[in-house]
């Protein structure tokens, strides 16, 4: 049988949420997110994120996440800057466009934006009716390199949004892994206090299905559930996507889970060392890119399923592995064990 390491959703939740809903099930409840569930896990994100004023509104998947705040925050003639590897400009399908918005993509080493990344493109603008107007910044953390943001990385890049008049959004599908990462100094205190908006991803993280959408900005959070109705992204049974933050969140099962996917990664990232294998990014998130030869990804692929992130020469390739919240250990210990073969 072939073991997967190609993404952190291949499973379903994890068993303490799924009972949570098995438990739940026949209690009646308000729908479209005002049930009691709803309110009382946006009342943990609002704690735990010391952001008591931020609002909290709960959807289905990212791509919908991040339409749905570039869509309600900027206006038809504004723009959004990312990274080329941002998800936004790599996996959405133009999600972003189709509502009317351009990406100013710039190409970013480690999958980070810098203010001096963002001022190439506001440079080779004039702030004129001609061209459009950049006006949000987006990043993720961990990002798409599973590369994370330092305290002073974010604090820079948001002082330089403020300066001009620039929205900051941070994508959290891995932000928990972000979080709990050993060389990480960011707090999702900082991350709320640092940020216009951000989301809390659970899909990938333990949940069935559901991101956290934190809005920080008071100028952001008027009206934004007229936008996540209107875009078809208001559930009536939002219960369920409260249930599962609730029991995420009320005793750090969230950055438990998060804390074992980056742990696992780094066994295999420690086997690859070891035998001398180089990386692409050198990662502490449950993300890991290392450079084999064409030979020994072939070897491997006979056991294991990861993707084929990009070659580096016509004998060399860079191939992406992810650990997750449920991956067993003994999938691990079977990889490490190929891995001292190659």
């Amino acid at each position: 049988m072939i073991i997967s390491f190609k993404n952190d959703y291949s499973e379903g939740c994890h068993s303490r949420v799924l009972e949570a809903l098995v438990r739940t099930n026949m209690v009646q409840q308000d729908g479209y997110g005002i049930d009691v569930y709803s309110q009382r896990a946006a009342e943990l994100i609002q704690e735990k994120a010391k952001a008591p004023t931020s609002k909290v509104h709960f959807v289905s998947g990212g791509t919908q996440a991040n339409m749905l705040v570039i869509a309600a925050c900027l206006k038809p003639h504004e723009s959004v800057i990312a990274a080329t590897t941002g998800h936004i400009y790599t996996n959405e399908t133009g999600a972003i466009e189709a509502t009317g918005h351009k990406i100013n993509a710039i190409e970013a080493s480690s999958g980070k934006l810098t203010p001096a990344h963002i001022q190439q493109v506001l440079g080779g603008h004039i702030n004129k009716p001609h061209v459009l107007k950049q006006r949000m910044v987006y990043i993720s953390n961990a990002t798409e390199m599973g590369t994370i943001y330092s305290k002073q990385e974010l604090t820079d890049l948001y002082n330089f949004c403020k300066e001009n008049d620039l929205y900051l959004f941070m994508d959290g599908a891995r932000l928990g892994n972000a979080l709990v990462a050993k060389d990480n100094d960011l707090t999702l205190a900082d991350v709320a206090r640092l940020t216009d908006v951000f989301w809390l991803g659970g899909t990938k993280n333990g949940a069935l299905l559901g991101e956290a959408i934190v809005i920080n900005n008071p100028i952001l959070q008027e009206d934004f559930a007229f936008h996540i109705k209107q875009r078809g992204a208001m559930l009536a049974k939002g219960r369920v996507l409260g249930i599962q933050f609730e029991e995420l969140l009320r005793d750090d099962l969230y950055f438990d889970l998060a804390r074992y996917a980056n742990e696992q990664a780094m066994k295999l990232k420690q086997a690859f060392s070891d035998k001398g294998i180089l990386f692409w990014e050198d990662t502490t998130t449950n993300q890991i890119f290392p450079i084999l030869s064409n030979t020994q990804i072939e070897h491997l692929a006979q056991n294991f399923a990861f993707h084929h992130w990009r070659n580096i020469d016509e004998n060399h390739s860079a191939i992406r592995l992810i650990t997750s919240w449920a991956t067993p250990s003994e999938n691990v210990e079977a990889l490490v064990r190929e891995i001292g073969q190659l």
